[in-house]
């Protein structure tokens, strides 16, 4: 088949033979999703076992991302919400978590800043999230993901395109 010649879908069958033919009729949505599943999964288990939620994880990048100007919880909102099914209550609860731990601090009007041992629960995350990019990533090219991110993408704006015109 040439990418020219329109492909019939079919359904969706996780046994489905590695060729060319039978994977092009696959559907986005059943392969996105189960791919989705299983590697938020594995994330959020590993994290688990040292303590940390995915959310929490994405505070510390942020805030230590801010530098010293440090983030308010407003910004925490506004640019994690939303991110992966995440409602803006759950990251104020993160948040509020991480404060109470010791791993941020409140200085100012709301702006919060790693403390020494948010640095050093950072540290501790970023050589797990490394482990279990390694482990996702496993026989895969980086020529590979990036062909992969690219198609993605693609389909988010012809899907966008599509709305809009409808």
């Amino acid at each position: 088949m040439t990418p020219h010649q329109p492909i019939s879908p079919r359904p969706a069958d996780p046994a489905v033979p590695d060729d060319f033919a039978a994977l092009a009729a696959q559907p986005i949505g059943y392969w996105s999703g189960v791919a989705h599943d299983a590697v938020i999964r594995h994330i959020r288990d590993g994290m688990a076992g040292i303590d940390v939620t995915q959310p929490q994880w994405w505070i510390l990048n942020q805030v230590a991302g801010a530098g010293s100007a440090g983030r308010t919880r407003d910004e925490l909102v506004a640019r994690l919400a939303g991110t992966i099914g995440v409602a803006p209550e759950e990251i104020a609860r993160a948040a509020d978590s991480l404060l109470a731990r010791g791993w941020l601090t409140a200085d100012g009007p709301d702006a919060l800043r790693l403390t020494d041992a948010g640095r050093a629960a950072k540290a501790r995350t970023k050589e797990l999230v490394d482990r279990m990019r390694t482990e996702i990533h496993e026989g895969i090219t980086d020529e590979e993901y990036v062909g992969a991110l690219r198609v993605l993408r693609r389909m988010i704006d012809n899907v966008a395109a599509a709305r809009g015109a409808a």
